[in-house]
């Protein structure tokens, strides 16, 4: 590479030329940290600030999945992984026969939980909830439970999960506060509380035995409280089994809103 002459006037004056060598870029650049004194601190338009607006580190973190409103972790931990949708069922307290529906769904885990439908009003039973259900207490158990079928009296309405149309569906008699119950099981799903999944909610397996009860079901709501069922009102039984998805391992989360905020 060659070098360009120097101007006449650095050739005679060598010691011009050693000042020169000796200070270097000090005019156009500096060692001193930013903010030092004399330097003043980074502002909008400097390039220490454009740095830092580009820097990885200094990008806010991405959102957390969605997780469902009113879960604790410790109710959340017993979700199945594999579970795409969840029926949130959230009584108003441990003795209250009265609670809340949510359809939650999560196609994609990475983005977390949806609310796809409801709050639905419903109905749990009588006495309330409890962690040890047994037969006529008249509690509803608490836990997450799978749905894997369904039935009703009435010709399948277009439900994703296995339907068993069935006269046995049939019910008649009065509730707690003198409700007709016919037509409460005119559509239901089976809560897979003590009982073998994939078979009709008629099937009377016990797994746990009879002293635990069984024939836990989401069904038609009748205007009162159950005998440890949660029932919606009838159309939203229609919505709820065109909605199950059995590739989606739909699940029930069920609880007093105490219990389920654990």
């Amino acid at each position: 590479m060659s070098v360009p002459l120097r101007p006449p006037a650095l050739l005679t004056a060598p010691l011009l030329v050693l000042a020169l060598l000796l200070t270097g870029c000090a005019s156009s650049g500096s060692t001193a940290p930013v903010g030092a004194p004399g330097q003043g601190a980074a502002g909008p338009e400097s390039d220490a600030a454009s740095v830092l607006r580009s820097s990885p580190s200094a990008e806010e973190e991405p959102p957390s999945p969605a997780e469902i409103p009113g879960l604790g972790p410790s109710t959340l931990a017993e979700i199945p992984e594999d579970a795409r949708q969840a029926f949130v069922v959230t009584g108003e307290d441990e003795d209250a026969n009265r609670s809340s529906a949510v359809l939650y769904s999560r196609e994609d885990p990475a983005e977390g939980w949806v609310a796809v439908a409801g709050p639905w009003d419903a109905h749990n039973g009588m006495e309330g909830w409890t962690d040890h259900h047994v037969a006529g207490d008249l509690r509803s158990p608490k836990g997450v439970y799978s749905l894997t079928d369904a039935g009703g009296r009435l010709p399948d309405p277009g439900a994703l999960l296995p339907y068993d149309e069935h006269p046995r569906f049939a019910v008649d008699g009065e509730g707690f506060y003198g409700e007709p119950l016919e037509g409460s099981f005119d559509y239901v799903v089976a809560i897979n509380y003590n009982r073998t999944e994939g078979v009709t909610p008629l099937d009377r397996t016990r797994p746990l035995g009879l002293e635990r009860g069984g024939g836990i079901w989401i069904h038609v709501d009748h205007g009162g409280p159950t005998q440890g069922c949660v029932s919606i009102p009838e159309e939203r039984m229609e919505e709820l089994l065109r909605t199950l998805d059995p590739e989606l391992n739909p699940v029930i989360v069920m609880a007093d809103e105490e219990t389920l905020g654990r």
